[in-house]
């Protein structure tokens, strides 16, 4: 197992490219949601507000019964964080099938949280992570995300 999810380009030609890693990709109910799905849909919201997001983490908890998304978003532009929720939503929509099949099913919500670029930077550089060989998860397991949710609340304190 290599880590990396891949892509065929073209099957007689055997060519691949390497579209994300398998830490990188979230799927707790079906949705099958991919970094390159998730890159792609806050790119299109930032072009769709004019803003710049920098950085970005989610991770699948429960919900109830079902199950959520939690997305921070890491932007210093001014945004409505209720409006960008509902197009990075509708974005991922139409990126991923599975996704729009699970929003109508066990994925019950998503919830985003839009925070200024220094929490994030803040916290790459309490666990030794500055650099440019370093990035901010992506996606974030258990642990982690309750380690990050921790940190968030005290850096808004």
């Amino acid at each position: 197992m290599i880590g990396d999810v891949s892509k065929f380009t073209d099957v007689a030609k055997a060519e691949i490219v390497i579209t994300g890693r398998t830490k990188h990709f979230l799927s707790l109910c079906g949705e099958h949601l991919s970094v390159d799905n998730m890159n792609k849909a806050i790119e299109m919201v930032s072009d769709e507000f004019n803003i710049s997001i920098n950085e970005f983490s989610v991770s699948g908890i429960k919900h109830g019964t079902m199950f959520a998304h939690k997305w921070y978003i890491g932007t210093d532009d001014k945004v409505d964080a209720a409006a960008l929720k509902l197009s990075l939503d509708e974005k991922l929509k139409i990126l991923n099938d599975d996704y729009r099949v699970e929003r109508t099913s066990a994925l019950k919500e998503i919830f985003v949280e839009v925070l200024p670029l220094k929490i994030f930077m803040n916290w790459m550089e309490k666990n030794g992570k500055m650099g440019s060989q370093n990035k901010f998860p992506r996606v974030m397991k258990n642990s982690q995300f309750e380690e990050w949710e921790k940190f968030v609340n005290s850096e808004l304190v």
